[in-house]
């Protein structure tokens, strides 16, 4: 009698999701971002990193300072990126809803991921969706939720279980 498997195959058809990651430099005089790949299984493909100096003026609010900062930083690590993930991941309090509602449109679907339990601010254009897993989770998608027998969907839902 077989035993029954998993061909490894299986998860990489579902291809790479892509972590946005950005934060202020230790310093505060600028901002850190990366762009991470990962296959389904959550192992590391590419990995592509930049900073940028912000300048220190009056003429700046903060908010927009780290808006401009984002734009930037994100541009050119997509600039930069080798492969095309299926999907892309942040973190709400790390990326505002303005640079993929407003700022740079994307062909692959965005999903900003936040505590259930934080407030977490989101634009009218974004889709929420509440995802029940050990500490449920708030999903901003943009520009809409994949279907949801999507290989994005398919590739989200293998990456948590891990």
């Amino acid at each position: 009698m077989p035993i029954p498997y998993r061909d490894a195959d299986e998860v990489e058809e579902l291809g790479a999701a892509g972590y946005l990651k950005i934060e202020s430099s230790s310093g505060g005089s600028g901002y850190l971002g990366a762009l991470f790949l990962i296959n389904a299984r959550g192992e590391p493909i590419e990995y592509s990193y930049n900073r940028i100096q912000t300048p220190h003026t009056f003429l700046w609010r903060q908010a927009d300072l780290r808006r401009h900062a984002e734009h930037k930083l994100t541009a050119s690590l997509l600039l930069v990126c080798p492969r095309t993930p299926r999907i892309l991941l942040c973190l709400a309090e790390e990326v505002g809803s303005e640079l993929f509602c407003q700022d740079i449109q994307l062909s692959i679907p965005v999903c900003r991921i936040a505590p259930a339990i934080k407030a977490t601010a989101y634009s009218a254009e974004e889709t929420v969706q509440v995802a029940e897993t050990s500490e449920p989770m708030h999903l901003f998608w943009f520009p809409s939720r994949p279907q949801d027998d999507s290989i994005e969907l398919r590739l989200l839902h293998e990456w948590t279980s891990r």
